[in-house]
């Protein structure tokens, strides 16, 4: 039995990193143009959002390398008042929350990452998001997520409960017919799309 489930988690793994490595290659042969138009059209649709319109918190994250540009969202829900929070990776790759007051309250953080540099929340800071918007790098149509591999949003995502809206942002083509999952993996409710909008999930 155990040689089977060893069997199964190779399998889920080689499957994940096979389509992560797709998708990721698609990503660098992206222009900086297309990325940057790609995080406008996000950063529009997301603001039509009647849940994020209402949400007086919003978890979001600064994008990095190749992701959909956030940094543009981040300040217009900031600059119309609500209450944003990003994350803080820990070392054990966890993710604390601080609040974003603008951008020169980002500093470097590990991985090359942007982290906001106000006090700490603590991880399940998150729990008081009225809207989640999580990175991905693959969503499919049962709301099941591919992210970097490393279980950051994993463990993030299971403390939002049942009814918090949560969002993954992706390139045209990412919404894809099937992720492969585990029982760890959590899912998303909804995909902002950049050339297609808002898609409902699961």
């Amino acid at each position: 039995m155990a040689t089977d489930s060893h069997w199964l988690a190779s399998g889920l793994a080689w499957a994940k990193g096979s389509l992560r490595a797709e998708v990721l290659a698609r990503r660098r042969a992206m222009t900086e143009a297309d990325r940057s138009a790609a995080g406008r059209q996000l950063r529009d649709a997301l603001l039509q959002m009647p849940e994020l319109q209402m949400a007086g918190t919003v978890a979001a994250y600064v994008s990095v390398g190749t992701e959909p540009d956030t940094r543009g969202l981040i300040f217009a829900l900031w600059k119309r008042g609500s209450y944003v929070l990003l994350p803080v990776l820990q070392p054990d790759g966890d993710l604390d929350w601080a609040s974003y007051e603008g951008p020169d309250s980002l500093g470097a953080g590990p991985r090359g990452l942007l982290e906001p540099t106000q006090a700490r929340r603590g991880v399940t800071a998150i729990t008081s998001a009225d809207l989640v918007i999580v990175p991905a790098v693959a969503v499919d149509r049962a709301g099941r997520r591919l992210g970097r591999g490393g279980g950051s949003y994993d463990r993030a995502l299971a403390r939002v409960g049942p009814v918090i809206q949560t969002v993954a942002l992706l390139y045209d083509g990412e919404l894809v017919p099937e992720v492969p999952a585990g029982p760890h993996d959590q899912p998303v409710r909804t995909a902002a799309i950049a050339g297609e909008g808002i898609s409902r999930l699961r």
